[in-house]
């Protein structure tokens, strides 16, 4: 029927409700368990999760090395809470904030028995909807049943491991000129991926030549600097010099994705932050908090430049990792155009980080 959810409606509606503390059911060949992200979890659903039997905490490695936890099952760790265990201890599990104030968060116990892919699915499902990556796994009985006792969403691995991993298709829904500070003759292009996820933009400057090589950016969105003037990074004046660069050379395309902290979101950017204010570098706050150094998807920006008409770009960048991956998607680098602006005294430390952990070329 055409009224029957398809797996990219299904996983929209799953991460909503993991954000608003709503349980999800996940099956797998393993069996099937319900899933809780522990940012959002309130103490009646913990009280209602244990119901169904004994929660494992579902951790990234990248926070169990911070919790000296091993994990077992290489990028994650499957940690037992305590029996009585309260929602305030798995927040200090999933979350850094107090690390420092409360170091010992244990001994931690992590299960090593069994398979790990369906807490692998939780925690990719709680990264995409830019929650801190903990989710609680408790197993239950048939997936179908529980799943329609309660009104929870339910989803299977085999069709949302294929899912998560793809792109989704994105679709120009409207473009209109813009005349801008760096040139009158602009023009925004919106893209909306297929899964309801978040717009993305083209500003294009001028009428590029789609058979040259095109002077393009791709830019993440940047709330603090790109709106706010933070001074804590160089996404501000980048994004601005780009803009300028393009209408002095009267053609080229800047992409805004919307890819907040390094694909981490707002929220937990500001997390970061308040790590780096603790001492840690933006790595090591991105590693304390369970994510990678950078979580961005870089496809996005190809899938655009190629719905626009454009096979070659000189890329205005200082990221190598936006050269590979334009290359890997089919689009010609024909050039790497520098982009060296906004150094502060509140940013240096941050900007050699990005050289000496990132390799930016700086």
């Amino acid at each position: 029927m055409s009224l029957t959810l398809s797996i990219a409606e299904r996983l929209t509606r799953a991460k909503g409700d993991l954000r608003m503390g709503v349980p999800v059911v996940l099956s797998g060949a393993g069996g099937a368990v319900l899933i809780a992200a522990v940012e959002a979890l309130d103490a009646d659903r913990l009280a209602d999760l244990r119901t169904f039997g004994a929660p494992v905490l579902a951790i990234t490695a990248r926070r169990a090395t911070t919790l000296k936890a091993r994990a077992y099952d290489g990028d994650l760790a499957r940690i037992v809470p305590p029996a009585d265990a309260g929602l305030a201890w798995l927040r200090a599990v999933a979350d850094p904030a107090d690390d420092l104030r409360v170091p010992m968060k244990g001994p931690l116990t992590s299960a090593r028995d069994g398979a790990a892919d369906l807490h692998r699915a939780a925690l990719a499902l709680a990264k995409a909807a830019h929650l801190l990556p903990a989710a609680l796994v408790v197993p239950v009985g048939p997936a179908l049943e529980v799943a329609a006792q309660h009104g929870l969403t339910l989803l299977a691995l085999d069709e949302i491991a294929p899912a998560l991993a793809a792109l989704p298709p994105l679709a120009e829904v409207v473009a209109a000129r813009v005349p801008l500070v760096a040139s009158e003759a602009g023009r925004v292009h919106i893209f909306r991926p297929e899964d309801g996820g978040e717009e993305h933009y083209a500003i294009e400057i001028g009428k590029p030549d789609r058979s040259q090589p095109v002077l393009a950016r791709l830019h993440s969105a940047c709330f603090t600097g790109d709106v706010l003037g933070s001074l804590k990074c160089d996404c501000g004046p980048q994004l601005r010099a780009a803009l300028a660069q393009m209408g002095e050379e009267g053609a080229g395309v800047l992409l805004y994705l919307n890819q907040e902290g390094r694909g981490i979101g707002l929220a937990n950017k500001m997390r970061a932050y308040s790590l780096q204010d603790q001492g840690f570098d933006t790595v090591e706050a991105n590693h304390r908090l369970g994510f990678e150094d950078d979580e961005r998807d870089f496809r996005i920006g190809a899938d655009i430049l190629r719905k626009l008409g454009f096979s070659s770009v000189r890329l205005l960048t200082n990221n190598p990792r936006k050269l590979a991956m334009m290359e890997s998607c089919g689009l010609q680098v024909v050039e790497r155009v520098p982009l060296r602006v906004g150094l502060t005294d509140q940013n240096r430390a941050y900007l050699a980080t990005k050289a000496a952990k990132s390799g930016h070329l700086l």
